[in-house]
C-alpha cells in the first residue's frame, strides 16, 4: 500500500487554530479558554441529531442543557499534570449552542457518548408549523 508524502509543510501552522477558537476570542470578557465544540447535524428516523467531537473527555465532565428550543453542550478536558515536550491538545472548558428544530419535544431528549462521540437526538413533534401570513400595514 503506497502512502502519500507531504511536499510542502503549511506555513502558518497556527491560523486552522485561530480560526477554530474564533468565536472565543471575540466574546465576552472573562470566557478564558473556552473554545468551540466542532459538530454535526442532520435528521435521522424522525429525530433530530447533533454529534459533537469530544475526544478525552470524561462523562463526567460533559453536560447537556436543553432550555426555550436551544440545545447546549458544555465540557471540560482536564490536563494531565505530566512534563511534556510537546502538547497541541487544548484543555479547559468548551461549549457549543444550536438552535433546535420546529416541533422538537425537549421531553425527548437522548445521549450517548462512545469513542469520544456525543450523539444527542430530540424527538420531534407530529405538529408541524402551519404557514402564517402577516399583514403589513402601511403607516401614513
Amino acid at each position: 500500500m503506497a502512502t502519500l508524502a507531504r511536499r510542502q509543510k503549511f506555513p502558518f501552522p497556527e491560523i486552522p487554530e485561530w480560526f477554530e477558537t474564533f468565536p472565543a476570542r471575540f466574546g465576552m470578557p472573562g470566557m478564558g479558554d473556552l473554545y468551540s465544540v466542532r459538530i454535526e447535524e442532520f435528521m435521522e428516523e424522525g429525530r433530530y441529531v447533533m454529534r459533537a467531537e469530544l475526544p478525552g473527555v470524561s462523562p463526567e465532565n460533559i453536560d447537556v442543557v436543553i432550555s426555550e428550543g436551544v440545545l447546549t453542550v458544555k465540557a471540560e478536558r482536564t490536563e494531565r499534570e505530566v512534563e511534556k515536550h510537546r502538547s497541541e491538545i487544548r484543555y479547559g472548558s468548551m461549549s457549543r449552542s444550536v438552535t433546535l428544530p420546529p416541533g422538537a419535544d425537549e421531553e425527548d431528549v437522548r445521549a450517548d457518548y462512545t469513542n469520544g462521540m456525543l450523539t444527542v437526538s430530540v424527538g420531534l413533534g407530529h405538529e408541524k408549523a402551519q404557514e402564517k401570513h402577516i399583514e403589513v400595514k402601511h403607516g401614513a
